[in-house]
Formats: structure tokens, sequence, C-alpha cells
């Protein structure tokens, strides 16, 4: 069972679908539910976690669009308005809808303020109570997940992309930021995704100069709280699908396996309670 653990999917802006002004998309034209799924037969990829993307706001109703058409394919990590309280109302029954398995936080930039100014700290005890795993991106902020963690140890947390930003690798920074992401590995409600590799990357496939940087994830979090994933559209041109697969399945010498199962999609399944 191979289970990407994040796919941005959008439609094209039009007056009843528009982007929030000034959010640009990963890539020029829409990638759609018809552009996804062939991609996903070619390469072998079972299943696939829907993180709706920031540049239509808070939208989750094409995600769930997809779910509609492929049941049991595609999940989604929806979106949720951080800065209105009035949110929590939502939370209880949020898991009724169809293919809805939790939350997902963009807390980077701009948006980072949300998260340090103390206008989210709503959320977290909301989400832990209606026992939703909660995704975030968070660079810079890692630390303050410490205090989160463990405050709320029955809220799942992942960390996307083990924190990391095209800022941070060109910055020559990633190292720091991942002794960030390895520090919260003493929490057992916290985990990582080891995803879109190839876009902090400096060179080509197979991208080695991340090697350290995903063992050193893996080695602090084990292969039960990894999840391998692709961001596709991210760093798009970069590689085939498939390569981001064989990546992880012949090119990581330690990863055994057993480590490949979980790391590809049991581990994802198994947090997210995906059955």
């Amino acid at each position: 069972m191979i289970v990407d653990s994040q796919v941005h999917l959008w439609k094209a802006e039009t007056p009843d679908w528009r982007w929030v002004p000034g959010r640009v998309a990963q890539l020029p034209e829409p990638f759609t539910i018809e552009k996804l799924v062939p991609l996903m037969d070619e390469a072998g990829v079972d299943r696939a976690v829907i993180v709706p993307p920031s540049w239509p706001g808070d939208r989750n109703d094409y995600a769930l669009e997809a779910v509609k058409r492929y049941p049991g394919r595609f999940a989604v990590m929806r979106r949720i308005p951080l800065e209105k309280p009035e949110s929590a109302a939502l939370l209880p029954k949020w898991r009724e809808q169809p293919g809805m398995l939790g939350v997902r936080l963009t807390l980077h930039r701009a948006q980072s303020a949300l998260l340090e100014s103390g206008v989210a700290d709503w959320f977290w005890p909301a989400a832990e109570k209606a026992r939703l795993p909660v995704m975030f991106l968070a660079p810079g902020n890692a630390p303050r997940f410490k205090s989160i963690a463990e405050r709320h140890p029955q809220l799942p947390l992942i960390i996307d992309h083990m924190n990391l930003t095209l800022e941070i690798a060109k910055a020559g920074a990633i190292k720091s930021a991942i002794d960030d992401v390895v520090a919260l590995a003493k929490y057992p409600n916290v985990s990582v995704k080891l995803s879109s590799a190839p876009t902090y990357s400096f060179e080509d496939y197979p991208w080695r100069d991340m090697t350290e940087h995903l063992k050193r994830c893996f080695d602090a979090f084990g292969p039960r709280r990894c999840y391998w994933g692709t961001d596709l559209t991210n760093a798009f041109a970069k590689s085939t699908y498939r390569q981001r697969i064989t990546h992880f399945t012949e090119e990581l010498s330690f990863l055994s396996e057993e480590d490949k199962d979980w790391v590809m999609g049991r581990a994802i399944l198994t947090r997210l309670g995906w059955s």
C-alpha cells in the first residue's frame, strides 16, 4: 500500500471560486482531479491525502469532490480559519463528513502571526477534545510546539515537509531547522512527513544532499512516525511521480523493507485512522 501523505488539488479561478488576492499557485495551470488520478495510476500510488492549498483560501469543497468521486482513494485534511474562535463549533462533527480525517494548518509568512500572537490558542484543546489529527507547516516556529505537545498529549501533531521551506534551503539553514524538528521526537503525539524532499534539494535525482536530513528525522521518529509524501505540485518539473517513490524504495539504504512498509503508507493510515 503506497499512500501519498500530501497532494494539492485546485481548479481554475472563477467568479464563484475566487482565490485570495496576492496568492500564487504552485503551477501556472490548475492541478485537477482529472490530472492527478492518471499520474497516481501510472506511478502505482494507491491512496492520497488531499491538503487543500492556500490560494483559494479556507475552501475544502474541491477536495471533498475528489473523495465523493473516488471513495476510499482520497481523504482530506481540511483547512480552518484559525482567526475565528467560533470555528471550534465545527470540530466535534468534523469527521462525520465522508473522507474528512483532520485539519491542516499553514503557519508561515504572515500566517505565523496567528501562532505567535496567541490568536490560535483556542484551537489546540478543541482539536484534542475532538480527537482530530493536525498537520502543520510552521517554519521557524517548531520550538513553540513543545508546549503544545506537552499540554495536549492526545492531540496527534504531524509536521509537514520536515518544517522546511525553499527559503530555508536557499539560506543554508536546513540543518538548524531539522535540529528543531528532531527535538520534538520525544513527544509520542508528534510525527513528521518526510515530504517534498526534491523541493529543497540542489541536486538532480536521487537528491543525495537531502539524505542526511531524511535520515536524521527517521532516526529520531522511527518508521511508525515518519511518512512519505510528495507535495507533487511543488517542484513539479523536477521529477516524475515514480521517481519520488523510488527515491525512498530504492535509494535510501537506511530503510529496511519493513521500514518502507510503514513509511510508504502504513504509518500515515494508522496515524490518521484511515481504514
